[in-house]
């Protein structure tokens, strides 16, 4: 039985890994050895960059509930506890934009925070 070389699935192989780094300077473009080395590194930078995106989100949030809570005289950390005493189950997310878009309504939580610490 004959014999059966590589060489398409090679090229295939390096065709794809070259159109991934497309755009990349100098070598990193045009040879494979190169290329394949910067393709990974991107990937794994990417895959990073995903999960840290998700972080980043995050402590925006606490930062605008943060300022918010301040102008309403409280601090985030008793706001977040007295809203879980209060039974209010609303997420950092939903919180931040009522800090920014609706500032009497974000008063309004405030209160209710500050009466259930009070209790």
């Amino acid at each position: 039985m004959a014999r059966i070389k590589g060489g398409m699935n090679a090229k295939r192989k390096h065709n794809r890994v070259l159109k991934a780094a497309k755009g990349y300077r100098g070598a990193r473009s045009k040879q494979y050895r190169v290329a394949k080395q910067s393709v990974m590194r991107a990937l794994a930078n990417a895959y990073r960059g995903r999960k840290e995106k998700k972080r980043q989100y995050r402590a925006l949030w606490i930062t605008r509930i943060n300022a918010g809570a301040h102008m309403n005289g409280i601090s985030y950390s008793q706001l977040m506890h007295g809203l879980k005493l209060a039974g209010v189950d609303m997420n950092r997310k939903v919180l931040s934009e009522l800090a920014i878009a609706d500032a009497k309504g974000f008063a309004e939580i405030c209160e209710c925070a500050k009466k259930a610490l009070n209790k």
